[in-house]
C-alpha cells in the first residue's frame, strides 16, 4: 500500500470512503510522522489525541453508511493563530505561553464540523510578524528543504505561516491553516515547493484568529496541491456573523469547478515586477509560467499597476499601525503573561509584562504604528498611506478592463539561510515586495510551485485574482501545475 502520510487530502478523503484503507490508519501514520521530526520544531503543541478521535468518529460514521464530511478522515495541522477549545493558543509569543481559549474560532470549528482532525498547533513568526519564522518564542522552525538536498545549512520555511509550510513539506500533514497579511501563505508555500491560497478579504471568519493587522488578516489553506486547496477552502469558507467584515456570500463549490482549460482567458504580466537585478531563476521561472498559461489556451497582455512601487512602505505603515492597536490589549491584567515587580504600581506592571513578552520584532512593530498614529504623524504617515492603499486598489480595478488573472513571481529569491537577514529588517521586509499588493487590495491570491532553482530549492508562481474569484485562481494555479510536472521534495534528514 502506499506509504499514507504521502497522500493528500483528496486521496485520503477518497480512500477512507472507498473503504481503501481507514481513517484511524491514516492519523495514526501523522502522528508517527509528527512525533518523529522534533528537528523541524513546527509543532508548538502535539495533539495526538484530537487526531484519533475525528478519525474514529469517520469510521464509525462510514461503518454505519452515513454521509462523510467533506474533511472525514483528513487530519490537519493549525497554525497556532488559531483559537482552539482546551488546546493551548500562544501566537507563538511568551505572552500567550499557557493560554488555554474556552472556545473555538470559527474556520477551525468549520473544519471540525467537515471531519478534520488536528494534529497539533503549528510554529508561526510570533503574533504572524516575520517572514522567515525565526521571531517565535519557541524557535526557529526548519526548512526540510536544503540546497541541493545535501547542504546542511539550515533554511528559513518562510513566514509567518512556517511551521505549515514546513509540516506539510516534510508530510507531517496533508495540509494545515494559513493567514496571509502581507504574503504569509504565498512566500512560505513558494519556500517549501506547496501550494497556498489567501482567499478574498471577508471570505474566512477572522473570530477567533489572534489579530495582527485587522484589515489585512486573511485565512487561508496551505496543501500539497491545488486540488486539495480548493477542497480546504470550501470547509474553512463562509458567513460568520460574529466577524463584521465576513462577506455574507455563499460557498462556490470551486473543487467541482476546477479546470485548466482557460480558452478565452486573459492574464496579465504587470510591467511593475520586472525590476532592475530580477534574479535569473526567478525571471526563468516566471517566463515558464507565461508559456505554460498560454499553452493553456490563455492570452497573455501586458498591463501596468503604476502603485506598486510605493506599496511596501504603505502596508509598513498600516500593518504595524493596526498592530499597535489590536496588541494594546495585552496588559497583564485579563489574561496572558503578568509580570509584576517587587513593590510596582499599575503602569510599571504593563511595562514589565509588555517588556517580558513581547519579542524584538513585535515590538519594532507596535513602536512604528505608535509613531505612525501620534498625534503630529498620523496625517503625514497613516492617512497618507490609506491614501496610497486606495490608488493600489485602483490600479488592480482598472488592470481588470484588461486581464482576468495576473501573473507574478511569489517572492523574489528562493528560501535563504536562517540568520541571514536577521539582523537588517529592510532586506528582511523586501521578501514581501511581490505579495503585498494583493494584500492591500485584499483581493485572493495563489501561489503554486513554479520549478527549481540552481541550487535544487523551490521557487513559487503568484496568480492574482479579481474580488471573489478564487475559481478563477485556482483555474490558472491548476493550468501550471500541471504543465510544470513539479514533483520535487526534501530528501529526508530529520
Amino acid at each position: 500500500m502506499t506509504n499514507l502520510t504521502d497522500l493528500g487530502i483528496a486521496a485520503i478523503r477518497d480512500g477512507v470512503r472507498d473503504g481503501s484503507f481507514s481513517a484511524v490508519e491514516v492519523a495514526t501514520a501523522f502522528n508517527a510522522a509528527v512525533d518523529g521530526a522534533d528537528a523541524l520544531n513546527a509543532f508548538i503543541v502535539k495533539t495526538p489525541e484530537h487526531a484519533l478521535a475525528a478519525a474514529k468518529a469517520a469510521d464509525d460514521a462510514r461503518a454505519k453508511g452515513e454521509t462523510l464530511g467533506a474533511m472525514a478522515g483528513v487530519p490537519i495541522g493549525m497554525k497556532d493563530l488559531f483559537a482552539t477549545q482546551g488546546v493551548q493558543t500562544t501566537a507563538a509569543s511568551h505572552m500567550l505561553e499557557g493560554f488555554v481559549p474556552q472556545y473555538e474560532s470559527t474556520v477551525s470549528a468549520k473544519l471540525w464540523a467537515a471531519g478534520a482532525g488536528m494534529l497539533g498547533k503549528l510554529n508561526l513568526d510570533q503574533f504572524a510578524m516575520g517572514s522567515s519564522n525565526e521571531t517565535s518564542y519557541f524557535g526557529n522552525v526548519i526548512s526540510p528543504w536544503r540546497r541541493n538536498n545535501g547542504d546542511t545549512a539550515p533554511l528559513a520555511p518562510g513566514g509567518s505561516s512556517g511551521g505549515s509550510s514546513a509540516a506539510i513539506a516534510a508530510r507531517l500533514c496533508p495540509a494545515a491553516t494559513g493567514t496571509d497579511t502581507g504574503g504569509s501563505i504565498r512566500q512560505p508555500a513558494a519556500f517549501t515547493g506547496i501550494s497556498g491560497i489567501k482567499p478574498t478579504y471577508g471570505r474566512c471568519s477572522r473570530w477567533g484568529i489572534v489579530a495582527f493587522a485587522s484589515s489585512l488578516d486573511q485565512a487561508g489553506p496551505m496543501a500539497r496541491d491545488v486540488r486539495d486547496c480548493a477542497i480546504m477552502l470550501e470547509a474553512m469558507a463562509g458567513f460568520d456573523p460574529k466577524d463584521a467584515t465576513s462577506l455574507d456570500m455563499a460557498v462556490p463549490q470551486w473543487e467541482a469547478g476546477l479546470n485548466a482549460d482557460l480558452k478565452g482567458k486573459r492574464v496579465g504580466i504587470p510591467k511593475e515586477y520586472r525590476v532592475d537585478g530580477i534574479d535569473a531563476d526567478i525571471a526563468r521561472v516566471w517566463d515558464d509560467g507565461i508559456k505554460w498559461l498560454k499553452d493553456a489556451g490563455a492570452e497573455i497582455v501586458d498591463i501596468s499597476l503604476p502603485h506598486t512601487k510605493y506599496a511596501l512602505p504603505t502596508y509598513y505603515i498600516i500593518a504595524p499601525a493596526e498592530a499597535s492597536s489590536n496588541l494594546a490589549r495585552y496588559d497583564g491584567v485579563r489574561y496572558g503573561l503578568r509580570d509584576l515587580p517587587q513593590g510596582a504600581g499599575l503602569q510599571d506592571m504593563y511595562a514589565a509584562t509588555r517588556a517580558a513578552g513581547f519579542g524584538p520584532e513585535v515590538k519594532r512593530r507596535i513602536m512604528i504604528g505608535t509613531y505612525v498614529l501620534s498625534a503630529g504623524f498620523y496625517d503625514a504617515y497613516y492617512t497618507q498611506a490609506q491614501k496610497v492603499r486606495a490608488l493600489i486598489a485602483r490600479d488592480f480595478e482598472q488592470a481588470w478592463n484588461s486581464c482576468d488573472v495576473i501573473l507574478t513571481p511569489t517572492a523574489p529569491s528562493a528560501a535563504f539561510g536562517l540568520g541571514d537577514k536577521t539582523a537588517d529588517p529592510l532586506s528582511m521586509y523586501l521578501n514581501d515586495v511581490f505579495a503585498v499588493p494583493a494584500s492591500l487590495a485584499g483581493l485572493p491570491a495563489m501561489s503554486v510551485p513554479g520549478g527549481l532553482d540552481a541550487q535544487g530549492l523551490p521557487l513559487g508562481l503568484q496568480i492574482i485574482g479579481r474580488a471573489f474569484d478564487e475559481q478563477g485562481v485556482l483555474n490558472a494555479g491548476l493550468a501550471i501545475e500541471q504543465r510544470s510536472g513539479f514533483n520535487a521534495r526534501a530528501d529526508k534528514w530529520w
